[in-house]
C-alpha cells in the first residue's frame, strides 16, 4: 500500500519531497529529464560562447605576432642601421688583433712582432722588520709595522694610486716590484731605499723595461705599449705575441654599412615573419570537429579558412616581392638582396617551407649587394619597410582589424553571459515550479489513497457485521 509523502518547504520556498511515496513514480528523474530538455538552449549558448572566447584568444595571439613583426620592420627605416663604418680583420688575432677608429686606409698590411713591450722589474728577499720600517721607492715612502709580512708590504704599495710600481708577494716571501708602465726604462729604474733592511735585492734578477718592436710592411717601429695606435692610420693594433712563423695580415675594409648589423636585423625579421605566418596558417588549416561534444571541442577550428586572415597572409607575401616604385629594377624588392621563400627542392617541386611562404636568406647575395650598392640596399629596405609596416599596422596595431574583431568577440561574450544568467534564473524558477507541482500531486495521491483505504476498511467491517 502507498503511504503519505513527507512534504516540507526549503528556506528558498522550494518544496522538498521524497520522490514517489504515493505515486510510485521517480519524480526527481522526471524533473531532471524535463529540465535537461529545457537547458538545451543554455548549452547551445555556452558552446557559442566557447567558440567566441577561442576566436578572441587566437586573434589576440596573432595580433601580438603581427605587432612584433611590425616593430622589427620599422627598424629597417632607422638611419643608424646603415651608418658607414669600417671593419678590420686579422689573419691571426691571437698574436696581433686590430680595431678601427676612423679614416683607416683601405687595404692589407703585413705585421711582424719581434719583441713585446714589458715593464722593468726588481726582485727582493723580504725579512719582517723588528720595528717600524720606512721603505722609499722612486721617492714614495711606505711605512710598515714591526713583524709585518711581505703580503702586507705588497698591499700597502699597491694601494698607492700615485705609486710607480706594483708589488707581488710570492709564497717564498720574495717581493717582486715591477713598473706600472711598460716600455724602455733605461738602466736607472725602480730606485729602492730601505734603512731598516726589510728588503734585500737578489743579485742578477733586475730587468730593464723594453719597448715593443715590430715592422709594418717591412718598416720598423717601436712602442712603449703593446697597444699601438700610430703604426697604421685609423687602426689600433694589439700586440699579443711574437710572429715567429711569419707576418700577420691586417685587412682594412672600405667604409660602408655593417654587414653583421644588417644581416642580424634581416634574420630577426625573417624569424618573426615566419612565426607569424605559421601561426596564421595553423589557424587556417585546423578544421572543426565533425561532432563536437564539449565546449573545448566546439572551440577547435574556429578560424578554419578565415577570409580576413587568408587575405592578410596573401598581402604579406605580395609585399615581399612587389617592387618599390621609383627604384632601379635591379634593387627594388627584398628578393634582390637574397630574401626569398627558397629555391625548389628539385624537379620544379618547392620545399614545404616555400609552399607555406616561409622566408629564407641568401647571406652571400646580401653581402654582395651591400658591397656593390649599399645606397640602393638602404633605399629599397626603407621604402619596402614603410609599405609593409603600413599593412601590418592596419591589421595588428591598436584599433586595427584584428583588435576590432577581438573586441567584437568580447562584446558578444559579455552579451551571452547576460543571456545565460537570465536563462539560468528562469530555469531555476521553472525547476522550483515543477518540484512544487509534483509535490502537490504526491500529496493529492496520498490523500486519495488514504480515503480509498478507509472506504475499503468500512466495507469490510460492514460485511463482517452482516449488515
Amino acid at each position: 500500500m502507498s503511504t503519505s509523502p513527507l512534504g516540507v518547504n526549503s528556506a528558498a520556498g522550494a518544496p522538498i519531497t521524497i520522490s514517489g511515496l504515493a505515486s510510485g513514480l521517480n519524480t526527481s528523474s522526471i524533473i531532471s529529464a524535463l529540465m535537461a530538455v529545457e537547458r538545451r538552449p543554455v548549452t547551445h549558448l555556452s558552446n557559442e560562447q566557447a567558440k567566441l572566447a577561442a576566436e578572441q584568444t587566437a586573434l589576440q595571439s596573432i595580433q601580438s605576432s603581427v605587432q612584433q613583426l611590425a616593430f622589427s620592420v620599422s627598424e629597417f627605416s632607422l638611419p643608424s642601421l646603415f651608418e658607414s663604418s669600417q671593419t678590420v680583420t686579422s689573419s691571426e688575432p691571437s698574436r696581433v688583433s686590430a680595431t678601427t677608429t676612423s679614416g683607416a686606409g683601405v687595404g692589407g698590411y703585413e705585421v711582424e712582432v719581434t719583441q713585446l713591450a714589458n715593464s722593468a722589474q726588481r726582485t727582493f728577499a723580504f725579512t719582517p722588520p723588528a720595528g717600524e720600517d720606512t721603505i722609499t721607492i722612486d721617492g714614495r715612502e711606505y711605512k710598515i709595522k714591526a713583524d709585518a709580512s711581505a703580503k702586507e708590504l705588497a698591499n700597502t704599495i699597491n694601494a698607492d694610486g700615485s705609486g710607480t710600481v706594483y708589488a707581488a708577494a710570492l709564497a717564498s716571501g720574495t717581493v717582486v716590484l715591477s713598473s706600472r708602465a711598460t716600455g724602455n726604462s733605461g738602466p736607472e729604474f725602480i730606485k729602492v731605499s730601505d734603512p731598516g733592511g726589510a728588503l734585500s735585492e737578489q743579485a742578477g734578477t733586475a730587468k730593464e723595461g723594453k719597448n715593443a718592436e715590430y715592422t709594418i710592411d717591412g718598416v720598423a717601429g717601436a712602442s712603449s705599449s703593446n697597444t699601438v695606435t700610430n703604426a697604421i692610420p685609423g687602426v689600433t693594433l694589439s700586440l699579443n705575441g711574437l710572429t715567429r712563423t711569419g707576418p700577420v695580415t691586417i685587412d682594412v675594409q672600405a667604409p660602408g654599412p655593417s654587414l653583421a648589423a644588417v644581416e642580424a636585423q634581416v634574420q630577426s625579421f625573417i624569424k618573426l615573419y615566419n612565426s607569424a605566418v605559421e601561426a596564421i596558417q595553423t589557424q587556417l588549416a585546423t578544421k572543426p570537429l565533425s561532432k563536437p561534444g564539449s565546449a573545448s571541442e566546439y572551440a577547435i577550428g574556429i578560424l578554419f579558412g578565415d577570409g580576413e586572415l587568408r587575405s592578410l597572409v596573401t598581402s604579406m607575401r605580395d609585399a615581399m616581392y612587389e617592387p618599390v616604385s621609383g627604384l632601379e629594377a635591379t634593387m627594388s624588392s627584398p628578393l634582390d638582396i637574397g630574401i626569398s621563400t627558397g629555391a625548389p627542392t628539385g624537379a620544379g617541386i618547392s620545399s614545404p617551407a616555400s609552399l607555406e611562404g616561409l622566408l629564407t636568406l641568401d647571406s652571400t647575395k646580401l653581402s654582395e649587394a651591400l658591397k656593390t650598392n649599399p645606397a640602393g640596399v638602404e633605399q629599397m629596405l626603407q621604402g619596402w619597410s614603410q609599405k609593409l609596416q603600413g599593412l601590418l599596422n592596419s591589421a595588428g596595431a591598436p584599433g586595427g582589424a584584428l583588435e576590432s574583431r577581438a573586441n567584437g568577440d568580447g562584446g558578444q561574450i559579455t552579451h551571452l553571459d547576460s543571456q545565460i544568467a537570465n536563462m539560468n534564473a528562469m530555469l531555476a524558477e521553472r525547476e522550483k515550479a515543477l518540484q512544487a507541482t509534483y509535490s502537490q500531486l504526491e500529496s493529492v495521491l496520498s490523500k486519495n489513497s488514504a480515503q480509498a483505504n478507509w472506504l475499503t476498511q468500512q466495507t469490510e467491517s460492514l460485511a463482517k457485521s452482516g449488515l
